[in-house]
C-alpha cells in the first residue's frame, strides 16, 4: 500500500430522520470526493429503527457500533408516544461516550458576531440527565412533586477534566475555562471544581491556563464578550445549555457539529433536529454534518482530509458565495453539494 492510499476503515452510517437522508447523502458525495476511505456500515435509529425493528436503536445497530466504533449520525427522532427514551442518550449509555465536543467556529461573516473560534466540552454521562428520577403523590395528586436527583463521580469529572487539558493542549489551544455552580451546588459541582484544580496544579501548571467561572456568568459573558473565552469544560446540564448558546454565536445549529467520544466508540453527528417540515424538499444545508464528518477524519488521523474539507467549505460560502436558504442564499442541497465537491476536485 502506497504512502497516499489510506487504509479502509470501518464506520457505521446512520443516515437518521426528515432530512436526515438527504444531508447524509450529500456528505457521503463530499466524502467520495475527498477519498475518505471509510467502509460503510448501513444502520437505523430513531424513527426509522421503529419502523424497521419496533425500537428507535434496534440490537443491529449497536452490534454494528461495537464492531466498527465508529459512526456517522444525522438527525434522529424520538418518538413521542410509546414510552421511547432518547436514542441519542441510550448511544451514550451504551457506549460510554463520556466527552461531548462541540466546536463553533464562524464561516459566514456579517453576523452580529465575527470570529468566533470556540470550543466546548462537555460532560456525557452523569450529573442531572442520569435519569434519577420519580414523583411523590400528596393529596390524590400523582405528580405532587418532582425529585431528580444528580450524580457526579470523582472518576467521571477526572476523565472529562483530562480530556479537556489534552484536546486544548494538543489542538494548541490558549486556556481552559471550568464552568460551574459550585457556589450554590457545592457538593454537585464543587466536585467537578475542586477536581480541576487539582488535577491542574498536579499535572497541567506551566502547559495550559485555567481560568473558572460561574455558569451564570458564563452565559452572561458568551453574549457580551466570546472571544474573552477559548475551550470550555463543564458537566452536563450545562454543558447542554451553553452548547446551543455558542452555536447561536455562529449561526444556529445549522452550522454546529459534534462529537461524542468514549474510550471504546465515537460518534459524530448534526446535533440540529430533523426538520420534519423541510424533509424532502432538497433544501436542508447539510454544513452541520459535513463539519461533524469533519471532526470524524480528524479522529481517525487524517488531518489533511479533514483540512480540505473544511477549506471546500469555507470557499464555497464565501468565495463562491453558494449558500443555503437559512444562510440568505439561494442554492438547494443539490447544488451546495456540487459546489463543495468542485472545489475539492480542484484543490
Amino acid at each position: 500500500m502506497s504512502a497516499t492510499t489510506p487504509a479502509r476503515i470501518p464506520a457505521t452510517l446512520i443516515a437518521g430522520d426528515g432530512i436526515g437522508p438527504e444531508i447524509m447523502e450529500a456528505v457521503l458525495a463530499i466524502l467520495d470526493a475527498l477519498g475518505a476511505p471509510f467502509d460503510w456500515e448501513p444502520a437505523v435509529a430513531g424513527l426509522a429503527g421503529v419502523k424497521a425493528a419496533g425500537d428507535p436503536l434496534p440490537n443491529a445497530t449497536l452490534d454494528s457500533i461495537r464492531r466498527t466504533r465508529l459512526a456517522l449520525k444525522g438527525p434522529l427522532e424520538t418518538p413521542v408516544a410509546g414510552g421511547y427514551r432518547s436514542s441519542n442518550v441510550r448511544l451514550r449509555e451504551e457506549f460510554k461516550l463520556y466527552a461531548n465536543l462541540r466546536p463553533a467556529r464562524s464561516l459566514v461573516p456579517g453576523g452580529r458576531y465575527e470570529n468566533i473560534d470556540l470550543v466546548l466540552i462537555r460532560e456525557n454521562n452523569e450529573g442531572l440527565y442520569m435519569g434519577y428520577e420519580h414523583f411523590i403523590p400528596i393529596d390524590g395528586d400523582p405528580h405532587a412533586v418532582g425529585m431528580a436527583t444528580g450524580v457526579n463521580t470523582r472518576q467521571g469529572c477526572r476523565r472529562i477534566l483530562e480530556y479537556a487539558f489534552e484536546y486544548a493542549i494538543a489542538h494548541e489551544r490558549k486556556k481552559v475555562t471550568v464552568v460551574h455552580k459550585a457556589n450554590i451546588m457545592k457538593a454537585l459541582t464543587g466536585i467537578f471544581l475542586e477536581t480541576a484544580r487539582e488535577m491542574h496544579a498536579d499535572r497541567y501548571a506551566g502547559r495550559i491556563a485555567m481560568e473558572e467561572i460561574i455558569v451564570d456568568a458564563c452565559a452572561m459573558k458568551l453574549v457580551m464578550n466570546p472571544w474573552q473565552f477559548d475551550t470550555l469544560v463543564t458537566t452536563n446540564l450545562f454543558g447542554d445549555i451553553l452548547s446551543d448558546e455558542i452555536a447561536g454565536l455562529v449561526g444556529g445549529l445549522g452550522m454546529a457539529p459534534g462529537g461524542n467520544i468514549g474510550e471504546h466508540a465515537a460518534i459524530f453527528e448534526a446535533v440540529h433536529g430533523s426538520a420534519p417540515d423541510i424533509a424532502g424538499r432538497g433544501i436542508a444545508n447539510p454544513t452541520a454534518l459535513l463539519l461533524a464528518a469533519a471532526m470524524m477524519l480528524d479522529h481517525v488521523n487524517l488531518p489533511a482530509m479533514a483540512a480540505l474539507l473544511r477549506r471546500a467549505i469555507d470557499e464555497t460560502l464565501n468565495l463562491d458565495r453558494i449558500r443555503t436558504g437559512d444562510l440568505g442564499g439561494d442554492a438547494d442541497t443539490k447544488r451546495y453539494t456540487a459546489a463543495i465537491v468542485s472545489r475539492i476536485r480542484n484543490a
